[in-house]
């Protein structure tokens, strides 16, 4: 940075946009072989070859914010539009699926049965697992914020513990959506009620997944002290993304199990 007479960061060249871009070509093609041939073997090495290269980009944009000072007021302002923008993305990615739910149960075709839900289709109960996996997902709301505070007011110890309390609550959550999917009495083959589902409550199940593998990140690096009180976006980027969950999940409780059943 003294050589620049700028704040921004000018970012070196890097392999791992490539090696990310060959890893998900490699696990969408190994998809495709896996579903028509039964082969994990190109999913399996798309998988590894894109843990590699997530653990080692991480590590560089770490080193980076942390050890080399990159990260200056403006680029910080940069990086929140851009997680802005990128959560706005994922708004309208689930948009798609609630707007092919209601565009489905608002008017049922004679196919359906002229009912939602389906004939021959048995809806969960919304006040059981459901509302369990709303109350745990609302206490990780609690937990994420109170380790934000903590964490502006330079109280390590609650940091440490209520980052722990939200990644227990967000792995719970998981197990439990799990169990449910195995317990249902309808697949993703049971017509368009299957099909908008397990697509609107899979793909979030996906981002509860990414969100804790980004608070188990936060937490290490709150371990290494690389969090000060005004200096840790990487944290509140994670907290801005697990409130987006957060709110995703009440719109699907209420919509699709709730009154869509």
């Amino acid at each position: 940075m003294t050589k620049q007479m700028h704040p921004y960061h000018m970012i070196n060249p890097s392999p791992w946009p490539l090696t990310g871009g060959m890893a998900a070509f490699a696990m969408t093609s190994g998809l495709i072989m896996w579903f028509h041939y039964n082969s994990l073997l190109l999913l399996t090495i798309g998988l590894l070859n894109m843990t590699m290269t997530m653990l080692q980009w991480w590590r560089d944009v770490v080193r980076e914010s942390t050890l080399q000072g990159h990260h200056t007021q403006p680029v910080q302002k940069g990086l929140r539009y851009g997680m802005i923008l990128f959560i706005t993305s994922e708004v309208f990615f689930f948009l798609g699926f609630f707007w092919a739910f209601y565009h489905s149960s608002l008017a049922p075709t004679p196919e359906l049965g002229g009912h939602w839900p389906p004939t021959g289709i048995t809806p969960l109960n919304p006040f059981e697992v459901p509302l369990l996996n709303t109350a745990v997902l609302l206490a990780s709301g609690v937990t994420i914020t109170w380790a934000h505070h903590s964490l502006m007011e330079s109280n390590r110890n609650q940091t440490i513990q209520a980052l722990s309390m939200t990644i227990l609550l967000g792995l719970y959550f998981t197990a439990l959506q799990a169990t449910e999917y195995y317990e249902t009495s309808f697949t993703m083959a049971d017509g368009v009620y299957g099909s908008t589902f397990f697509v609107s409550t899979g793909f979030h199940g996906l981002h509860v997944m990414i969100g804790t593998t980004f608070l188990i990140t936060c937490l290490l690096r709150q371990t290494k002290y690389h969090f000060t009180t005004n200096h840790h976006f990487g944290f509140e980027a994670a907290a801005w993304y697990w409130h987006f969950v957060d709110i995703v999940w009440l719109f699907l409780f209420v919509s699709i199990y709730w009154w869509g059943s």
